[in-house]
């Protein structure tokens, strides 16, 4: 009897997969290709039906068809097409708060957080028809990651960490079967799978066709002769380009909802849909609903604003100093302008090098009371008004509630104008005024100036000048520098910035903690205290007061095997940044304004926009519909 049932509901199962499989329907285009012969029916091409990732729509159903014009500056925006279309093994969450598998079906973790069992979608197959199973999770780590193929050092989140002896651990993967895998740590790694979304987010690669083109497995001088035929000189940027930069190339499989289609040169650079995309709305419609991307070559950022208010444009985002003209032209352009939050603390700020090499400069720096006066010598209502037109906040440089860590209070540190106490907290320091009374000197009797470094644009160029008036007053002499991009670098490498116009994102400093911990060389007001960490000590300047007691957070946060403990951790660092200002904002962050053609359905209206989430990425466009 036994037997019997089960042979029973063997069969009902199976009726039901066929009932199921019937039911999926896929895009016009795709259907002409299946009843030519030269597609296989869309029940072949998605995983089992278990294993197939529904997505419920941000708004309805939405319509087969359309191709979303976009602008881009050719392949070197190629992160542009990247981030939008990127499918990772685990994404985060819409409100960002922890992961969800996406690639992956699912997983399993011990208890000390030191196994990770991670399980693929039975039948899923690259967007070549290819199958995608955990062999190719297997040769990404074997063959392109841990051999460096691709030019990148082996990310962090594969290292667990000895909290006594520092001991870096390398973790190790397992082939369970064809769609599992194993990898186990050495020491607790609780954010393994959040670390993994932002530092290695495919985390696999198409062996069948790397074991095409790699010297490892046809040879050098093969290689170097494929090298040339993809416009290469050498092994090692075949190696980069297709093993990290592969989505701009239309002979590289990939798992996303659209694949290159033509070459990324071109005037127009055309992603096609997936015939092989592994998801589907609720209503059993293989996503994506667009069938292409068209990014449209221009020649600077200029041509994106003009092509928005034309019409011409489907998709951008902007900084809040085009609000004005967006808004002016929303109706008439036939777009709409959604206000995206960020991970920003602030849309202006300063950043004092801890580590400055003049010793007049790096006594001042340091001292909590000259970085006070300096925050409250400025009219932060009247710099919002002027810089920002009023659209951002007159508050301290802080973490916006709702984001992991908020401080209560922490916005208004400071941020009270106030030029008289500053000036009482500069003669408190000990900074005399010269003949003339009209500038400070060092407390030796030298000449004191701060520079202040920065990028030209129209916000940087007022608010600086703002800065150089407001210190003016209180007896401050002020130089102002532009930068280039390559020259900022250069310098800050070479711990040559002093006053640096530089804001500071980070949505979870115990995921991403450069631009508060200084881990390496990033931030400018960390000057070489990175450098000094990142090569344990063989350079750089030695962390000292505060900072290491950041660093010593900072430690333990790798062991941490619970969130809770993770939290605290965070909370503690956090408390010590707030606490010192190293940074000083004057405006509170600004959204980012992101603009779609008004016939698009699908778009959320609230999105955090930040790299840790794929910018636009995160507000998952393989939904994106045309009414």
């Amino acid at each position: 009897m036994r037997k019997l049932t089960l042979l029973l509901l063997s069969v009902l199962l199976v009726c039901l997969a066929s009932l199921a499989a019937a039911e999926l329907k896929e895009a016009p285009m795709l259907a002409e290709l299946v009843a030519a012969g030269t597609l296989p029916p869309v029940e072949e091409r998605m995983p089992v039906e278990a294993d197939i990732l529904v997505v419920e729509p941000e708004d309805e159903i939405g319509q087969y068809g359309g191709a979303l014009q976009l602008a881009w500056k050719g392949s070197n925006d190629r992160w542009w097409a990247g981030k939008m279309t990127e499918e990772p093994l685990f994404r985060f969450k819409p409100d960002g708060s922890g992961v969800e598998p996406n690639v992956a079906k699912g997983y399993d973790v011990n208890e000390d957080a030191t196994v990770f069992t991670i399980y693929l979608r039975e039948g899923m197959r690259w967007s070549d028809g290819m199958p995608f199973t955990a062999r190719d999770v297997l040769f990404y780590w074997d063959h392109l990651l841990t051999k460096e193929t691709f030019g990148k050092s082996i990310y962090e989140c594969y290292y667990s960490i000895d909290p006594d002896t520092g001991e870096k651990a390398l973790a190790s993967f397992e082939l369970v079967d064809d769609y599992t895998f194993r990898v186990t740590h050495k020491y607790p790694s609780a954010q393994f799978l959040e670390r993994v979304a932002i530092d290695n987010k495919w985390l696999f690669a198409p062996a069948h066709f790397h074991e095409k083109v790699l010297a490892e497995f046809i040879g050098e001088e093969e290689a170097l002769d494929v090298a040339a035929e993809w416009g290469f000189n050498d092994i090692a940027s075949l190696g980069k380009y297709t093993g990290y930069y592969y989505w701009t190339f239309q002979q590289i499989p990939t798992l996303r909802a659209w694949v290159a289609s033509n070459d990324h040169e071109a005037q127009k650079f055309v992603m096609m849909r997936n015939p092989y995309y592994f998801k589907t709305d609720t209503a059993g419609n293989q996503l994506p609903y667009l069938d292409q991307l068209d990014f449209n070559k221009i020649q600077d950022d200029s041509h994106i604003e003009l092509g928005v208010l034309s019409g011409d444009v489907d998709m951008a985002v902007f900084g809040v100093d085009k609000f004005t003209i967006l808004k002016e032209n929303e109706q008439k352009g036939g777009y709409r302008v959604l206000n995206y939050g960020s991970t920003d603390w602030t849309s202006f700020s300063i950043q004092l090098n801890q580590t400055v090499k003049d010793d007049n400069l790096r006594a001042l720096f340091r001292d909590i009371r000259f970085r006070e006066a300096l925050s409250i010598a400025v009219d932060r209502e009247e710099f919002v008004n002027l810089v920002y037109d009023g659209l951002v906040d007159p508050i301290q440089i802080s973490i916006p509630e709702g984001l992991v860590n908020y401080q209560e209070g922490w916005a208004q540190r400071w941020a009270q104008y106030d030029p008289q106490k500053a000036a009482d907290l500069l003669d408190e320091i000990g900074l005399p005024w010269d003949a003339a009374k009209e500038y400070r000197n060092n407390p030796d009797g030298s000449e004191l100036t701060l520079t202040i470094h920065y990028g030209s644009n129209t916000l940087n160029d007022m608010g600086t000048e703002l800065l150089k008036k407001y210190f003016n007053e209180v007896g401050l002499n002020v130089n102002l520098k532009v930068l280039d991009g390559a020259l900022w670098n250069e310098m800050k490498y070479n711990n040559e910035l002093e006053i640096a116009v530089e804001t500071i994102a980070c949505f979870n400093v115990t995921l991403r903690p450069e631009t508060v911990v200084p881990v390496r060389v990033l931030t400018p007001w960390q000057g070489h205290y990175g450098e000094w960490v990142a090569t344990g000590g063989a350079s750089g300047v030695e962390p000292e007061g505060d900072v290491v007691k950041i660093l010593d957070a900072w430690k333990l946060v790798s062991s941490a095997r619970t969130q809770e403990e993770l939290d605290r951790l965070g909370d503690e660092i956090i408390k010590v940044f707030a606490e010192n200002n190293w940074v000083i904002g004057y405006a509170g962050p600004a959204p980012k304004l992101a603009v779609f053609d008004a016939r698009l359905i699908n778009v959320p209206e609230h999105v955090i926009y930040a790299d840790e989430f794929r910018d636009l990425g995160h507000a998952r466009p393989f939904q994106f519909s045309f009414k």
